[in-house]
């Protein structure tokens, strides 16, 4: 990007100061502000986003929601959720969905489309997501996209990587591993086969891990060999104009929200919430039981743990997420990295990211 902004240096894609002071409380800069210095900026609602999707991402509590909720405002868009445990109906509090108010006030999509009984795949997500962006922008207003399961950030992103087509006896052979050596016995297999693959899986993530050991038998080839090769081919999905701008906070900072969240979620009824679905005579999908928040709960109503240990358990899980989520964007590319400390406010983090959502070229 060439010139730069007054009070704003680009070092690659990466925002080192501020918008102008006078700018900061406003929200939104001003129709005099686009178009300076290089940036090639109309005002809001004139530059073609009605086929723009600004992905907002981030590691888990680094602030991706309310971000999004602010741009979305300012921008008259759509939110489309990119969640696997948001689209789950009554796991409200462990997924920090955004509230009733906030649904009201700002269209969500992918949010509360299945019953946490049901099987949800990223095939199912992206059938979903594609058929969303596609009314929002036929009504002429462009897309935040906003989550944390980067597997359907990726997919959504650059395409679905299929790999072989699943194998009943496989699969049925790892359950009764599982059930018989425990989960964490086939992510040690995993980490011995496929040790990139395992380290970016959750050592609770059955669906994930049962996955990889099945294309790796039925290939010979790991799934994360695979999956770089799949990469190596793929080129950004088209039809859309995507701006991707990625929050992050230093780690001590974003572990403080972590564990504060949670003792917020606690407090606002998350064991009585996760009692509900342990108890549902109907039962869950593996894909909600092992839900960060959720399964450390079903293991205390079984006894395995008190409520504190398990309370406890569930900071460790997500700062042990939020710490896989920042290696893996890490390595992803074209995205505008914005760093923020733990007092900036919202406004000036919006000023922030308004211009390079709005930026039409170069």
């Amino acid at each position: 990007m060439s010139g730069s902004a007054p009070g704003v240096q680009y070092v690659g894609c990466r925002i080192e100061v501020g918008m102008p002071a006078p700018l900061r409380g406003l929200g939104m800069a001003p129709a005099a502000w686009y178009g300076t210095g290089g940036l090639n900026m109309a005002p809001i609602g004139r530059i073609g986003l009605e086929k723009r999707v600004i992905t907002i991402l981030g590691c888990t509590a680094v602030g991706k929601g309310t971000l999004a909720r602010a741009i979305a405002g300012r921008l008259g868009a759509e939110i489309v959720s990119i969640d696997s445990m948001k689209v789950y109906r009554g796991m409200d509090i462990g997924t920090a969905k955004p509230s009733a108010e906030a649904r009201a006030a700002i269209p969500h999509h992918l949010i509360d489309v299945a019953e946490p009984r049901e099987p949800f795949s990223v095939a199912r997500f992206i059938e979903l997501a594609d058929r969303a962006v596609g009314e929002v922008h036929g009504r002429g207003r462009p897309v935040i996209a906003v989550g944390g399961t980067l597997l359907y950030f990726k997919c959504f992103y650059q395409g679905l990587f299929a790999g072989p087509s699943a194998d009943p006896a496989i699969r049925a052979e790892i359950r009764r591993r599982a059930e018989v050596e425990g989960i964490e016995a086939l992510h040690a297999e995993l980490a011995r086969i496929d040790p990139e693959a395992a380290g970016r899986i959750h050592r609770n993530d059955l669906r994930r891990i049962e996955r990889a050991l099945e294309v790796h038998r039925l290939t010979g080839t790991p799934i994360s060999v695979l999956q770089r090769e799949w990469d190596s081919q793929s080129i950004r999905r088209p039809e859309w104009d995507w701006v991707l701008i990625g929050l992050r906070r230093p780690r001590e900072v974003n572990n403080r929200r972590i564990n504060e969240r949670v003792r917020r979620m606690v407090a606002a009824g998350l064991v009585e919430e996760a009692r509900r679905l342990w108890a549902d005579p109907r039962g869950l999908s593996d894909q909600a039981r092992q839900a960060v928040g959720y399964a450390e709960l079903f293991e205390h109503f079984e006894g395995r743990m008190s409520l504190d240990e398990a309370i406890e358990r569930i900071k460790i899980n997500t700062r042990h997420l939020a710490k896989q989520q920042r290696t893996w964007l890490r390595r992803l590319e074209r995205v505008n990295w914005i760093d923020v400390e733990e007092a900036d406010d919202l406004e000036r983090i919006v000023g922030l990211v308004l211009p390079l959502a709005c930026v039409t070229g170069s």
